[in-house]
C-alpha cells in the first residue's frame, strides 16, 4: 500500500461517533460553567468602587451641611428632590451661594412606618404617612433648621419648616402619621396597627 493511500483514506463515522463527541465535550462544558460562575463575584467587584464613591459622596454631604449649617438659629432653603417615606425627603440644601450639597434629611424627633413594611397595615400606613410628608413639602418655601448627624451615614437630621407648617415633625405626630423617637431601639408597627388608623 503506498503512503499516500495512508494519508487520504476515508473511514466512514462509526456508529456511537456523536457520543463519544458529546463525552468528551461534556468536562468542557463543566469548566465553562464554573468559570462563569465565578465571575459572577467579580462582576459585583467591578461594580463596588462605583457605588462605593456614591455612598462616600453622599456621606460627604450630609458631612458639609450638619457641619456648616448646624447653627440653630439659621434656617436654610432647600429645594425638595423627592420624598423618600413619611419621615425622611432628599433635598439640595443652600447652605451659602455656590456651596448647595444634596443630602436626605430625616425628620428629628419622630419615626413613621416604613415602607419596607413586616404586615400589610404597616404598608397601608407608611404610604399615608409618605403621601402626608409629600403634602406638607409641597406647600413650598421649605427650610431645615437645628441640622445634626444622623446614625446612619448619608443623611442628617433637622427640624423642617414649610410656607404654612411651622413644625413639620409636630404636624405628622398630630396627625397621626408618625411617633415620637429620641433615638435607640424602635418597636415595630405591626403589633401597634390597630391603634394608629391611616389617615
Amino acid at each position: 500500500m503506498s503512503p499516500y493511500e495512508r494519508i487520504n483514506a476515508y473511514r466512514p463515522p462509526r456508529r456511537g461517533s456523536r457520543r463519544r463527541w458529546f463525552s468528551a465535550a461534556l468536562p468542557w462544558v463543566f469548566v465553562a460553567c464554573v468559570a462563569a460562575g465565578t465571575m459572577l463575584p467579580v462582576r459585583q467587584w467591578l461594580r463596588w468602587p462605583a457605588s462605593n464613591s456614591v455612598d462616600s459622596q453622599a456621606a460627604r454631604n450630609a458631612e458639609m451641611v450638619w457641619k456648616r449649617g448646624g447653627n440653630s438659629d439659621v434656617r436654610h432653603p432647600v429645594d425638595v428632590i423627592r420624598t423618600i417615606d413619611g419621615d425622611t425627603f432628599e433635598a439640595r440644601v443652600h447652605l451659602e451661594p455656590g456651596l448647595d450639597p444634596t443630602t436626605r434629611i430625616r425628620l428629628r424627633g419622630i419615626d413613621a412606618p416604613e415602607l419596607k413594611a413586616s404586615c400589610p397595615q404597616e404598608l397601608q400606613m407608611a404610604e399615608a404617612a409618605t403621601g402626608a410628608l409629600r403634602a406638607m413639602l409641597s406647600e413650598g418655601d421649605v427650610r431645615i433648621f437645628n441640622i445634626g448627624p444622623d446614625k446612619y451615614s448619608g443623611r442628617v437630621v433637622a427640624d423642617v419648616v414649610t410656607r404654612r407648617t411651622g413644625n413639620v415633625s409636630t404636624a405628622m405626630l398630630a396627625a397621626g402619621h408618625a411617633r415620637s423617637y429620641s433615638g435607640g431601639h424602635r418597636n415595630g408597627w405591626c403589633a401597634n396597627a390597630g391603634q394608629m388608623p391611616p389617615k
